[in-house]
């Protein structure tokens, strides 16, 4: 789904895949670094190709902390060729776009056009109407608390039965590959499913949230929510690897992405050409890892958006995920607490591509890492995903590329 993370490693889908010799790992310092690092270019390093050895077919990545940058990828891009995935490849970033859509709503929201608890029925009447359009506010659609319902299971009608595996086929998958979606169409596809109590919490995430907040940039600024964010929001900040793209294929060098859906697609097949018309500004962006480090460090040091803003972001309430955990959620930012402190980001899967990527509250570290297989884990008899090597590799080395030191201290 649109939507995925560290509380989605333990719900991922497996490969047993080859494991030719890891890409090299590099660390350089930043502009006006410190001599002196917590980065362990030797520990990450092994901590990235142990993730590799776990199963996954090609994983890459970067840190950065105490003035330092370090790279790595390790394993393939390619299952059929054995091409090497690279720490600088393009990667679909899925649902870390909300973050770049909550960012250009908020810039909005200082411009005056929009008001952060003002009812999406004055902006999108015809959309959201009645009653209904009067209780959902901007930051309701912002933080998840809507009640508006997800609108996947009837875009992809093949995976509507989930979470129930054997009631489900990965059709809806191929039938979509090329399939343009129109914005409008999937929203009301949501609005249409039974609804809950708008501003209730926990929330329920929804990526019919963000597909709304689309329209609203949309109706206030006058041209298309990409294009707005795009010139507002990416180049802003300097990203020159992030894009929406227009096409199926994505532009300059890149992994395959592989897709397992719990075992139902067996081998994995590779999605890495696709529409991405059915997510949009919800989870549709581009990028590589060095820009996404580069967004979260502008966004958090309040140069995307106001310090005003950017507390309003920060704000966070309990949120039910895709995956059925519970997660902290501001308006386009996740919170989560480690033993080395508070980070911000999010997280985000589409088809076989899964992206994760946090940064310290006081910006003093980063991680974005990259990988080229979704939902590995295979169900049991009941169909329930069960644990795989994976999961435990990749919390290692998230654990060290986002704590250090602090992470062989505390063990």
């Amino acid at each position: 789904m649109a939507c995925a993370g560290v509380a989605t490693l333990s719900i991922g889908a497996g490969v047993a895949g080859a494991v030719p010799t890891p890409d090299s790992a590099e660390a350089a310092p930043a502009r006006g670094a410190s001599p002196s690092s917590s980065l362990d270019p030797a520990t990450l390093a092994s901590a990235l190709d142990g993730v590799h050895r776990a199963g996954m077919p090609g994983i890459y990545a970067e840190v950065r902390g105490a003035g330092r940058v370090w790279r790595g990828a390790s394993g393939i891009a390619d299952l059929s060729t054995g091409r090497p995935v690279r720490p600088d490849m393009r990667q679909r970033v899925g649902s870390i776009t909300k973050t770049f859509t909550a960012a250009a709503i908020m810039q909005q929201v200082e411009k005056g056009r929009i008001e952060l608890d003002a009812p999406i029925g004055r902006y999108l009447p015809h959309l959201v109407p009645g009653e209904r359009g009067q209780k959902i506010t901007i930051r309701m659609l912002l933080n998840h608390t809507s009640g508006i319902p997800e609108y996947l299971p009837s875009a992809f009608p093949s995976l509507a039965a989930w979470p129930s595996l054997p009631d489900m086929s990965p059709a809806s998958l191929d039938d979509n590959r090329f399939r343009q979606f129109d914005p409008t169409e999937l929203v009301r596809m949501g609005l249409s499913a039974p609804a809950g109590e708008p501003g209730s919490t926990p929330g329920v995430y929804s990526n019919t949230n963000y597909l709304i907040l689309g329209l609203l940039l949309e109706k206030v600024t006058g041209t298309t929510a990409e294009e707005y964010i795009t010139t507002n929001v990416i180049e802003r900040a300097g990203l020159r690897h992030t894009e929406f793209p227009t096409r199926p294929r994505i532009k300059g060098p890149h992994s395959r992405m592989y897709e397992a859906f719990f075992g139902l697609i067996d081998p994995p097949r590779d999605y890495s050409v696709y529409n991405m018309s059915w997510v949009t500004v919800g989870a549709g962006l581009v990028s590589t890892m060095e820009d996404l480090n580069r967004f979260y460090a502008q966004l958090l040091a309040g140069e995307i958006v106001s310090r005003s803003s950017l507390a309003e972001m920060t704000r966070t309430v309990p949120v039910i995920s895709q995956e059925g955990e519970l997660i902290e959620y501001g308006l386009g930012l996740r919170r989560v607490t480690t033993d080395c402190g508070t980070f911000w980001g999010h997280d985000g899967s589409v088809w076989g591509a899964l992206t994760v990527s946090w940064t310290r509250d006081d910006g003093g570290r980063q991680l974005s890492v990259a990988m080229n297989l979704v939902r590995w884990n295979r169900p049991d008899a009941s169909g329930v995903p069960q644990a795989h090597p994976i999961d435990e590799a990749l919390a290692t080395f998230q654990q060290q590329a986002m704590c250090g030191d602090a992470s062989r201290q505390a063990g």
